[in-house]
């Protein structure tokens, strides 16, 4: 076991593990083991080599170094090639199985080099990461004085700052493979799903990110020895590019998810204002200061903007996350698809923002709002358009299927177009006082990237979507927002 170094916050030794990933690695694998730091030896919990099918004679090389050595060796053949991807999938696997708490990523060929690999572990030993990243960019012309090959560095550089712009991150190297993780932390992301090629690299980043897990990086010397190299650069950048794209879709709405059935997280705020929270909050500050009940508030972001308004502002949803009582004045934990619990309190202003296709029977939950609202209150409401042209156009070519948000969220059971949705409206005795749309959430591409290339091609993409949705609101509109009143 590994203890932290003097000024690390975490207080017990952590188990460590190392998997080392070797194809056709025989002449390369006992000097790269050889090259672990004695230090780091004496509290090693376990190494293993995963030889994944090579066709010389590294498994040979592998088990004559386990009987001739007194390192905590397991060695696996592969009967069938895995993939690089897939020879990490099994290693993290084994690492959860085992009860480690640590799991370090070595390559087979010594490319990373083994000297260094405590400091790739110690932020994980101190409680300060997640995943640690070695980085061969974080000093500067340290890759090239290194052996990289000047299409490998521009290459590298291109497609980090690609990958850095379409998903908010800031790392100075996507594609080194010397890695650790938490093993609790890969626990929590289905990392399974990925990839079996090298692009599994860029997907748990991506997992990682989403999940909110903390990623660190340490700089690492470079090395290029005659390892032979069985990446085919062009099908790397595609998939890659492929990868983070489809990520970035899916974070506006758009891209498929293997999961299914309804989710707890906590929604993202799109305070936008061209989003629906940023038109009902516009619709809100244009309030006296009201009693206001945020009907699934979520973590109580939108309630807490609507508070700082001035509003007081009560919250109700079925999972009480994390800082909602300290965001919002109230807040009441209740499953939506059953009766609401009824406080006596009545309110000025219920607000549903992107709640009612979560619920079974939307009419009730409706009806249920209204008798909670004071005399003269009002109900303002948003809801995804199922007529949107990208729902459309999936049922048109037979690709319906559940994405992670957007109008064919996973959580929904409900689908409106604006005719269905006024229908119901109608059945609760409800009237229209106003009503908006909004366009697709192409802002999102700009946070963070504003004066660069990607932030005015948003900019322009988000103004020509509103002008399409302006001018055909049931076709190109992503939501329809209402201001409800009784009858």
């Amino acid at each position: 076991m590994l203890t932290p170094q003097h000024g690390q916050r975490s207080p017990s030794p952590k188990r460590v593990g190392v998997l080392v990933v070797a194809y056709n690695a025989a002449t390369t694998l006992a000097q790269t083991l050889d090259r672990l730091p004695e230090s780091f030896i004496a509290g090693v919990d376990h190494i293993l080599i995963g030889d994944d099918a090579s066709e010389d004679d590294t498994h040979a090389v592998a088990t004559a170094y386990q009987r001739g050595s007194e390192l905590p060796l397991t060695v696996v053949r592969h009967p069938e090639n895995l993939g690089y991807g897939g020879n990490q999938k099994a290693g993290y696997e084994w690492a959860i199985s085992h009860g480690l708490d640590v799991i370090v990523l070595l390559h087979g060929d010594g490319q990373y080099a083994p000297e260094v690999i405590e400091s790739v572990v110690d932020p994980l030993l101190g409680g300060d990461a997640d995943a640690v990243f070695g980085s061969r960019m974080m000093t500067k012309g340290a890759a090239r004085a290194g052996g990289m090959p000047a299409y490998k560095y521009v290459g590298n550089r291109i497609l980090t700052t690609m990958q850095n712009s379409l998903t908010g991150l800031a790392l100075s190297e996507w594609h080194s493979g010397y890695r650790a993780y938490r093993v609790d932390a890969l626990h929590d992301i289905d990392f399974t799903s990925y990839s079996d090629d090298f692009d599994f690299d860029t997907e748990i980043i991506l997992g990682l990110h989403a999940a909110g897990k903390r990623i660190v990086e340490v700089p690492i010397p470079t090395y290029y020895g005659d390892e032979i190299c069985y990446v085919n650069g062009m099908k790397y950048a595609k998939d890659v590019t492929k990868d983070v794209v489809s990520h970035r879709l899916r974070r506006m709405g758009f891209g498929s998810t293997a999961s299914s059935g309804a989710t707890v997280d906590a929604y993202e705020l799109k305070p936008s204002p061209h989003s629906s929270h940023g038109r009902l909050l516009a619709w809100l500050a244009a309030r006296e200061p009201s009693r206001v009940l945020d009907v699934g508030c979520s973590d109580g972001s939108f309630g807490a903007l609507a508070r700082a308004r001035g509003h007081t502002v009560v919250g109700v949803d079925i999972v009480k996350h994390d800082g909602v009582a300290e965001r919002l004045d109230g807040f009441v934990e209740a499953d939506l698809n059953a009766p609401m619990p009824d406080t006596g309190e009545r309110f000025d202003v219920v607000v549903a923002a992107d709640v009612l296709e979560h619920v079974i029977d939307p009419a009730r939950l409706l009806g249920e709002i209204t008798e909670r609202l004071r005399p003269g209150g009002t109900i303002l409401v948003s809801v995804p358009n199922f007529g949107h042209w990208y729902p459309r156009g999936r049922v048109a070519i037979g690709r319906f299927d559940y994405d992670q948000r957007g109008p064919l969220d996973e959580g929904h059971v409900r689908f409106f177009t604006r005719r269905s949705f006024e229908k119901v409206v109608a059945s609760c005795s409800l009237r229209i006082v106003a009503r908006d749309t909004v366009g697709s959430p192409v802002d999102v591409l700009q946070r963070g990237r504003e004066g660069t290339a990607i932030g005015s091609m948003a900019n322009t993409l988000g103004a020509v979507d509103r002008a399409a949705t302006m001018a055909w609101p049931t076709l190109f509109g992503y939501q329809f927002l209402y201001q409800l009143e009784p009858i």
